[in-house]
């Protein structure tokens, strides 16, 4: 079943959920950001009377309505069935200290007539001939488990019934039943009389959905389950909404007090939220950062977003700092960059948030020289010493590889492997990659700099720093006039992506910000945004990535359109600046949440929701605007 779009995200630091906008449980991951995948579909419906299942995620009859509760993780739905006049208030929240998903009912009888509730669930989890799932009803809970964990699914009432096998063959009836409590099925169903409901009556009814590792047998699952079952769930729905709240008092960085528009409304809307999903993308352990919650499993359209990339988490630690996430930041470089750095001193494309090397498809030389830049920019921040000496041997490592990578292009000896670039669909010599190296070596002369009084004891250590940075110094040199040799089409009076393919890409702009090889008044520099405006500025005003991008469409992007106004800030062309800020505002989605893509027809968030570089730029972007007086 394709599941494209991930209207709503919840979760706390084990467990990560998403939903659609009508409430259907899409995804849930345990017990890291990024991996497992649990969820095949999650479907709950009502037998109302003598009716079919009523899904409550999808029927002809229902309205919906959706919305967090304020500075909150805790969602609610509004489903409205007009033909039984019947109104439920759905509420999905994940406990804070407990592995619990809970999922509270409230339905409210407006018919004029008594109504008979029998609520279903029809439960799928993912299963492989490597990792087979079965399902198991013991102590009135549904556990589906294979050998990594166990999903229970129970409530403090009693099961009316249950069905292990072939759920699917009967479910539409509204009634599930058989004489298993036990087989081999990744699908099962179980039910609960609700009773009668009568005219005006209200009832409230939970489910809680539990998961663990199963490494602890069944005699202790069930001993879990009676503890959770003795809960008292509205002290621990009133912990999570104080939690929540707290942690966005806390990482409020930029102190927004913005006046009272509709307008203004939205930009707080989408940095609250920025906030809240960057809790949900960490990996509180390892400092991993997820790029998003994943869309795609089968890669039919993409390769995959559930993983961290180093190039998009040092977007997105940029961001975090502003919003201090200081820990969070540190943990990322001094764990989960150290453990991932090969031995050569390089970065793959891509690792899962433990750190473990995830499926990858090139050769990527900014995903290196991004990290050294970010341990700078992070720096510049704390002006914390100890953080840079705790990784100055990792950028260092990293630091021969790129020289050795440089070195081969501008001495043309072609060893070095072909880089792709930071879109991954093409390869060669790229503006954008050889300017996050001119900006590494930039930062690693600061770096140096900042911690020449560790090297005074240290002569021959000493020797070697001067002699680091002159080199680094002079290579920089040798690699602006490179980009402006070879980069710098006279043609079309711009400069286009790489040596191989020379269309105009928004990267280009990296090489002004925030890598810094060219200043944003260059000639050349005007020369090239004049072009980019002629070939990728879309007629609703947002930004491609390139000529002829065909990805999804080739629709505009949130990342392109703010990198834009990124560059009119820094040449002072406010009016510029604020139409391309204000193209993402209007066009993030209901929540909140900034999408990869914006669908040029609808203007409407598309594609990835909640992608954390596109969430990065905004508050970077957001931050210069404030500076600026743009925004007030």
């Amino acid at each position: 079943m394709e599941k494209y779009y991930n209207d709503a995200i919840i979760g706390n630091t084990n467990i990560v959920a998403s939903y659609t906008k009508q409430g259907e449980l899409l995804r849930m991951y345990y017990p890291n950001r990024d991996y497992k995948q649990i969820i095949d579909f999650f479907h709950t419906g009502l037998k109302i009377n003598d009716s079919a299942v009523v899904y409550l995620h999808q029927d002809i009859n229902n309205m919906y309505n959706q919305y967090y509760e304020e500075e909150t993780n805790i969602l609610n739905t509004e489903i409205f069935n007009t033909y039984f006049n019947l109104k439920i208030l759905q509420t999905d929240y994940v406990a804070i200290k407990e592995n619990i998903l809970v999922k509270k009912y409230k339905l409210t009888n407006e018919n004029t007539i008594d109504l008979n509730l029998n609520f279903l669930v029809h439960s799928g989890v993912v299963s492989s001939p490597n990792n087979r799932a079965s399902g198991l009803c013991k102590n009135d809970t549904l556990m589906q488990y294979n050998h990594d964990y166990t999903m229970c699914i129970f409530s403090k009432e009693k099961l009316l019934s249950s069905q292990i096998n072939n759920t699917k063959a009967n479910i539409q009836e509204g009634y599930v039943k058989d004489k298993d409590y036990v087989g081999m099925s990744a699908d099962s169903g179980i039910s609960y009389d609700l009773g009668v409901l009568k005219p005006k009556q209200t009832r409230e009814f939970e489910l809680y959905i539990y998961i663990d590792d199963s490494k602890n047998g069944l005699d202790s699952l069930e001993k879990t389950v009676d503890r959770i079952r003795k809960l008292d769930f509205k002290t621990e729905q009133e912990a999570v909404k104080k939690y929540w709240k707290k942690y966005l008092r806390e990482h409020n960085g930029l102190q927004l007090n913005l006046a009272e528009t509709p307008k203004n409304r939205k930009i707080m809307e989408i940095y609250e939220r920025t906030i809240l999903l960057y809790s949900l993308l960490v990996n509180n352990e390892t400092g991993g950062i997820s790029a998003a919650v994943e869309i795609d499993e089968e890669l039919k359209k993409c390769g995959g977003y559930d993983y961290c990339w180093p190039r998009d988490a040092v977007f997105i630690t940029y961001a975090m700092d502003i919003l201090k996430m200081k820990k969070e930041v540190e943990k990322f470089y001094k764990t989960f960059c150290k453990n991932t750095q090969s031995r050569n001193g390089m970065w793959e494309q891509r690792f899962y948030t433990d750190g473990r090397l995830a499926p990858c498809w090139g050769y990527q030389i900014d995903e290196t020289a991004s990290v050294i830049f970010g341990v700078y920019n992070h720096y510049q921040i704390t002006e914390d010493k100890k953080f840079l000496k705790d990784n100055l041997k990792m950028c260092e490592k990293a630091l021969t590889l790129l020289k050795k990578y440089i070195l081969d292009i501008l001495e043309e000896k072609n060893k070095m492997p072909v880089s792709y670039d930071l879109w991954e669909m093409h390869e060669g010599t790229n503006l954008y990659s050889i300017a996050s190296i001119f900006a590494s070596f930039t930062s690693m002369i600061k770096i140096y700099e900042e911690l020449k009084e560790e090297f005074t004891k240290n002569r021959v250590k000493q020797e070697n720093v001067n002699k680091e940075k002159e080199e680094l110094r002079e290579l920089n040199v040798k690699i602006r006039e490179f980009v402006l040799t070879k980069f710098y089409d006279e043609s079309k009076k711009s400069f286009v992506r790489n040596l191989e393919d020379k269309r105009t890409d928004i990267s280009i702009i990296g090489a002004v910000t925030p890598f810094e090889l060219f200043t944003a008044t260059e000639k050349k520099i005007q020369n090239t945004v004049e072009r980019i405006n002629m070939t990728l500025r879309t007629y609703t005003g947002g930004y491609k990535r390139f000529e002829e991008d065909h990805y999804n469409g080739g629709k505009p992007w949130v990342i392109a359109t703010l990198w834009m106004a990124n560059y009119y800030i820094e040449i002072g062309e406010t009016k510029k600046a604020k139409e391309c800020f204000d193209f993402v505002v209007k066009t993030s989605s209901m929540h909140g949440f900034l999408a990869e893509q914006i669908n040029n027809e609808t203007m409407t968030a598309d594609w990835v929701i909640g992608l954390g570089w596109s969430h990065a730029m905004f508050v970077m972007v957001l931050k210069k605007m404030i500076e600026n007086g743009i925004v007030k």
